[in-house]
């Protein structure tokens, strides 16, 4: 039976939104059809086009317009993505967006709200949980081979220079817990469950960034389970990993280990095995990005996918108000000095 096929356009034409672009269009076997592309500059949004073979357009109502879309993928800042995701919405066409989901708890709820009121189908692009060694870790859990999960140090630490590409960043007031630890914090949860609550101790270590780049932050499961998740801009060391996750968790019967290289040592009932659980490089992706590029393409397969099937995606949006409720909860606790239970205080 041939897969049914979804139309695409990508908002936003920017650094890492060559990623998605790739994505679709290794997609198109399986269905997806990148059918045009969007960006406020006009050089992006033409050479976009350009290159993928699409129409191109600087203005979304414009793109809407020239339709027909099945769904689109917002890969724009953050604050943009209220404002494009529901006139997306209005149109009844299912909506993909970029994490972080939006500025304000306000604003994402307000998105996902305006989903559920038109029956329109929802995701955040959360890639981190969809790259190959993430899923593999997953798999391992779910096997049974550790037991039951109840301690966990997740961490991504890097000095590499993501100003170079993203110099914004330097102004942002909420920073590295809002980039990157909304993915770790994610994970935590796609491995380990949901989170009853959280402390966080945050630092400034670069002087010229306004707001944090590092944070160290404990979190209680509702399983019991605790985790440990870092997340830092301003790691000096030679083998640094970026932009792998680096992970330990522990169980009633054994262990999991994942090390540079994306290597993953499993210990089960005393016996120990090492297994390499990355991906070979594709024609558009390189090294040190390969492993988040790959994300990209798995998170695409995967909405592809449930476009295809109409259910929802793993990340979908009311289910990624916990990872946000998450994020907003870590800067809190950081304020006040305290642990915050995320659920009670957003509900």
């Amino acid at each position: 039976m041939t897969a049914r096929t979804i139309r695409i356009g990508v908002i936003g034409c920017g650094f890492y939104a060559q990623n998605h672009l790739n994505a679709w269009r290794d997609l198109a076997a399986d269905g997806a059809v990148l059918a045009a592309v969007c960006d406020l500059d006009p050089a992006k949004a033409r050479s976009a086009g350009e290159m993928f073979g699409v129409s191109w357009h600087t203005d979304v109502q414009a793109m809407l317009d020239a339709g027909p879309l099945d769904a689109v993928d917002i890969v724009t800042r953050q604050d943009t993505h209220r404002a494009i995701a529901e006139a997306a919405i209005a149109r009844g066409v299912s909506t993909i967006v970029q994490k972080p989901f939006a500025p304000t708890w306000e604003d994402a709820t307000a998105i996902v709200e305006a989903a559920d009121k038109a029956g329109v189908w929802l995701a955040v692009h959360e890639n981190f949980r969809y790259q190959a060694p993430l899923r593999a870790v997953r798999k391992a859990i779910d096997s049974g081979a550790i037991g039951e999960p109840n301690w966990a140090r997740i961490a991504f630490r890097t000095g590499f220079d993501v100003y170079r590409t993203q110099p914004y960043f330097y102004d942002e007031e909420r920073f590295v817990i809002a980039d990157v630890g909304v993915h770790v914090l994610d994970v935590a949860r796609f491995l380990l469950g949901d989170v009853a609550r959280i402390s966080c101790e945050t630092q400034r270590r670069n002087p010229r960034v306004k707001g944090e780049d590092t944070a160290t932050m404990m979190l209680r499961h509702e399983s019991g389970a605790v985790s440990l998740v870092e997340c830092t801009y301003e790691s000096r060391r030679a083998d640094d990993p970026f932009p792998e996750t680096m992970l330990e968790i522990e169980g009633d019967r054994g262990s999991i280990v994942v090390s540079r290289g994306c290597r993953m040592k499993l210990t089960s009932d005393g016996e120990a095995s090492e297994t390499d659980i990355g991906t070979p490089l594709l024609p558009w992706t390189s090294h040190p990005w390969h492993v988040s590029q790959e994300g990209a393409l798995g998170a695409c397969r995967h909405f592809l996918d449930c476009l295809q099937r109409g259910v929802p995606a793993e990340t979908r949006g009311a289910d990624n108000l916990k990872t946000y409720a998450l994020v907003d909860a870590a800067y809190r606790a950081a304020a006040e000095h305290r642990s915050v239970a995320p659920e009670s205080w957003r509900a």
